[in-house]
């Protein structure tokens, strides 16, 4: 139960406004613990993991992004930060697997539901593409079928799980897994939200630094030369 204090007998509005406002400090304060030891744990990795998918984008690469329920709205933001990141930021190309309900519904229909995202990395990924999958138990099957699709077509895999990263955590081929170290799924979106920020950020880092410097356009005529 999330708020038990709202659900106690006896209590006067000024103690429940009171409570109400302890709670949402504590949950506040936890989350903010939470990204921050979760940051400081992965600093090296989300740093290697950027500098993969960066690699990859330069190559020509694509993201694909999936997750179920939250998490696939989690992966339908992931998607959405790396094509339109707004600003001066480079736009790249990402697509979230859970979109084609078509799809989906097809797939879970006539062969079932395990196999909703493996089946479109089957027919969209190729080698040098990025595989992203978003879960808060890190034990859901049609994500680990996915991610081991990626492995086979030689895509860079990445995982965001917690609860001790799950059977996720034992899937071979992964190439980069960041686990939030939490049991509520609340706080594991939470943070997860801040892991694929932080990997955004990177990314775009990274392929800015690689990138030739613009070079001032050459200057027509000579100095004191007559219009």
């Amino acid at each position: 139960m999330l708020y038990p204090f709202l659900y106690a007998g006896g209590s006067g509005l000024d103690t429940l406004l009171e409570d109400v406002r302890r709670s949402t400090a504590d949950k506040a304060n936890e989350i903010v613990r939470l990204r921050e030891t979760v940051l400081a744990e992965y600093a090296d990795d989300l740093a290697a993991c950027a500098a993969r998918m960066a690699g990859a984008f330069r190559a020509g690469g694509r993201l694909f992004a999936f997750g179920n329920g939250g998490s696939a709205t989690d992966a339908q933001d992931v998607a959405a930060l790396f094509l339109n990141p707004g600003g001066t930021a480079r736009p790249l190309p990402a697509l979230a697997l859970t979109n084609d309900t078509a799809a989906i519904t097809a797939l879970s229909n006539d062969i079932g539901f395990e196999v909703v995202f493996a089946r479109q990395l089957a027919a969209f990924g190729r080698p040098g593409d990025i595989a992203v999958a978003l879960s808060t138990s890190g034990d859901s099957d049609n994500l680990i079928a996915a991610l081991r699709e990626a492995s086979r077509r030689g895509m860079t895999a990445v995982g965001l799980a917690g609860c001790g990263g799950g059977r996720m955590a034992e899937t071979p081929g992964l190439h980069h897994l960041f686990v939030i170290p939490s049991a509520s799924v609340h706080r594991i979106q939470e943070a997860q939200t801040t892991v694929y920020h932080a990997l955004w950020e990177l990314t775009q880092s990274e392929l800015a630094r690689s990138e030739p410097a613009q070079s001032e356009p050459a200057q027509s005529g000579t100095a004191g030369e007559a219009g």
